[in-house]
């Protein structure tokens, strides 16, 4: 299933593409309309994956919501939570995620429904998510940009969990103070260069930041029920690290991060290390290129139902997340962690194929050989990589080539399969 995503990735996926013919479309179509095929049961396996891979390690819980089908002010929306190791920031894997439709008219009423009836209970659910498959982990942070700035998130948390939120929103605080009012107040406490790698519509730069940091009691909102009231601290503790941009260029946005988080920050050294951490958040958004612009174009589904609809986004979703790991894998190992294993991404009978074909693939001179060790993830990057066209000296093979270069080896294996039953 996830090979033929990859066959049409980037041109839109329908139901009659993925079945290469009248037959497989039909057989695709049984499949998403099985009633005891499901989204949740998808996801669930995933996360089994992901939470053999996390132990012992400092899990980045990264999550974040992106477009599937826009419809004037509704749609459709995919929230996704991925597993990124801290030390060497490697995929390990789906944490979680879920499809919502989302229709207009419903923010008039939204303060007086209560958080589980809001769309914003997927920031909490995720969290708690992270908290019981990422129990094995060493540490957990769950990061998320502005929109999950919500103070039942933080009053809410798992005691076993971390959070590292970029603030959207000002807050009164228990002093009679306001947030910003009082992070502006603060003095500066450090600086820092910045080197931001080119994105899309924005060069690469280097600039200087300036540091604040420090921490706050916020207290609850007016507006919770009296039901959320009661649930919930009337107060909550935070640190704050403030980054901003010293001399910003003209015409062009100045970074300012304000962060909140319930790590210690007790010194520049902490409130760089927090920085660090909600950096690393740009790898949800390598993941959402690579279902969208750069692979699976989920936006170009051409399904009408819903249910079957969802089941192959999250088709797509595990699918594109094997490409990151590959992506990420083709350096080999960061520092001294230890290089990932194939079966990451790959079962562990198909070592013998890669092995075959690194020796056909690899030419006469060193930047023309796999340097990685078998049984390697980073091996079978190479191998992926080759396979889909990169040469070995020019670049560094991203999401497209890696896709490609799948789709090749599996068909490779497809045809590797099809000689061994015509010899039994």
């Amino acid at each position: 299933m996830y090979e033929r995503l990859m066959e049409v990735g980037g041109q839109g996926i329908s139901v009659r593409k993925l079945g290469g013919d009248r037959k497989g479309e039909i057989r695709i179509s049984r499949f998403l309309r099985n009633d005891r095929v499901t989204m949740d049961a998808m996801l669930a396996e995933a996360s089994r994956r992901t939470q053999e891979r996390v132990a012992g390690s400092h899990v980045l819980a990264i999550q974040d919501t992106t477009v599937i089908q826009s419809e004037g002010g509704g749609g459709h929306y995919l929230h996704v939570m991925i597993a990124v190791d801290a030390d060497d920031h490697t995929i390990q894997g789906v944490i979680h995620g879920s499809v919502m439709s989302r229709s207009q008219g419903a923010k008039a009423s939204r303060r007086q429904r209560p958080i589980e009836e809001k769309e914003s209970y997927r920031w909490i659910e995720s969290a708690d998510k992270a908290a019981a498959v990422c129990a094995a982990a060493r540490r957990i942070t769950v990061i998320a940009d502005r929109e999950s700035d919500i103070f039942e998130a933080f009053a809410r948390k798992p005691t076993s969990i971390d959070l590292l939120v970029r603030m959207a929103q000002d807050r009164a605080l228990e002093d009679g103070g306001c947030l910003v009012e009082q992070i502006d107040s603060w003095p500066e406490r450090g600086q820092t260069p910045l080197d931001l790698p080119a994105r899309p519509g924005a060069k690469a730069r280097s600039l200087t930041l300036s540091v604040r940091f420090g921490a706050v009691s916020v207290k609850s909102p007016k507006h919770l029920s009296t039901q959320a009231k009661n649930a919930t601290a009337p107060s909550v503790v935070l640190n704050v690290v403030d980054v901003r941009e010293l001399n910003p260029v003209q015409g062009v946005p100045p970074v300012h991060w304000r962060l909140l988080t319930t790590h210690k920050v007790d010194t520049v050294m902490d409130a760089l290390y927090v920085v660090d951490l909600y950096r690393r958040r740009w790898a949800i958004e390598q993941l959402f290129r690579t279902l969208k612009t750069q692979g699976f174009d989920i936006e170009g589904i051409r399904i009408e139902d819903e249910v079957p609809r969802s089941k192959l986004v999250t088709a797509a979703l595990i699918a594109a997340v094997s490409v990151q790991q590959l992506v990420h894998a083709r350096d080999g190992a960061l520092g001294d962690k230890p290089l990932r294993p194939m079966t990451d991404t790959f079962e562990a009978g198909d070592l013998a194929l890669l092995k075959a074909l690194t020796e056909k693939l690899e030419g006469k001179t060193a930047r023309q050989k796999n340097p990685h060790p078998e049984g390697s993830l980073a091996y079978a990057a190479w191998v992926c990589a080759r396979l889909g066209g990169w040469t070995g000296y020019y670049g560094k093979p991203g999401p497209a080539v890696m896709l490609s270069g799948w789709l090749r080896f599996q068909d490779a294996k497809f045809g590797a399969s099809l000689g061994q039953s015509r010899d039994v």
